[in-house]
């Protein structure tokens, strides 16, 4: 049952198994966020990896050891239950895909929040620009690149992106758009000519699903917050849990709140 379209509507409905798809185009105007939770002694260089890293991990918000409550953005919600599907990582190795994490959930555990471009669509739609993967009903495109994330600690990886095609003109407004939101990953990070990233099938992406690209359309690509999920695979921690790439967090944060804060 598609839930209503308020952040609370949506965790609500998470919460109680209702509603277990991708987030984009629920909840209009307010703001995704991915999920990774690490245990304590990892917490540190995750953290650091996300100030080396601002592009892909924009914090919104980081919760005390233990404490599954984003109190900063979102005060009574639960980030055991209130996200449609999470990915459990034991050695680097995705073990699970769980509705719900309580089972495994730990007084050691330090949740971070990042921003997510699901943020801006709301933005650019207003400005009428397509968002494909809304008009197709599916979620969208990510790919991992050839570039190389910052390390910091035992985390280190490639930068992952999403994808939406776009007109030439349509990717000035967009960029201009998108420059409001630095922590919902802000401007295109690549245009064009996917290979020069590193993707070598514009068809098919690593996470997420393909989207048609019209004549006249170029693929237009932002970095992405599966990012950490491709450095968790690649350092191996011996536990890790994140939302599954496209079912996020929904904030009671606004655009608005993004945006001024920027």
């Amino acid at each position: 049952m598609m839930p209503r379209n308020t952040a609370y509507d949506v965790r609500a409905s998470c919460r109680a198994g209702e509603w277990s798809a991708p987030t984009p185009g629920l909840a209009p105007g307010f703001v995704q966020a991915n999920l990774v939770i690490v245990p304590r002694d990892l917490a540190f260089d995750f953290l650091l990896f996300c100030q080396r890293n601002p592009k892909p991990c924009p914090l919104l918000d980081v919760t005390e050891a233990g404490d599954p409550v984003p109190r900063g953005i979102a005060s009574d919600a639960d980030l055991r239950t209130d996200l449609p599907r999470y990915r459990i990582f034991r050695d680097g190795t995705l073990i699970d895909e769980p509705t719900d994490i309580c089972k495994y959930w730990r007084d050691d555990l330090v949740s971070f929040l990042i921003g997510c471009s699901f943020t801006f669509e709301n933005a650019l739609l207003a400005s009428s620009i397509p968002i494909r993967h809304l008009e197709m009903g599916c979620n969208v495109p990510m790919y991992v690149t050839n570039i190389e994330c910052q390390p910091a600690g035992v985390f280190r990886g490639p930068l992952v992106v999403s994808m939406r095609p776009m007109k030439p003109p349509q990717v000035i407004e967009a960029t201009k758009i998108c420059s409001r939101f630095p922590r919902a990953h802000g401007v295109p990070v690549h245009f064009g000519d996917p290979a020069a990233i590193g993707i070598q099938d514009i068809l098919k992406p690593d996470f997420g699903d393909a989207v048609e690209i019209k004549p006249g359309e170029h693929p237009v690509f932002w970095a992405c917050g599966v990012t950490p999920q491709a450095a968790i695979m690649r350092a191996k921690p011996p536990f890790v849990i994140t939302h599954q790439p496209g079912c996020m967090f929904i904030c009671d944060l606004t655009d608005r709140d993004l945006t001024d804060s920027a």
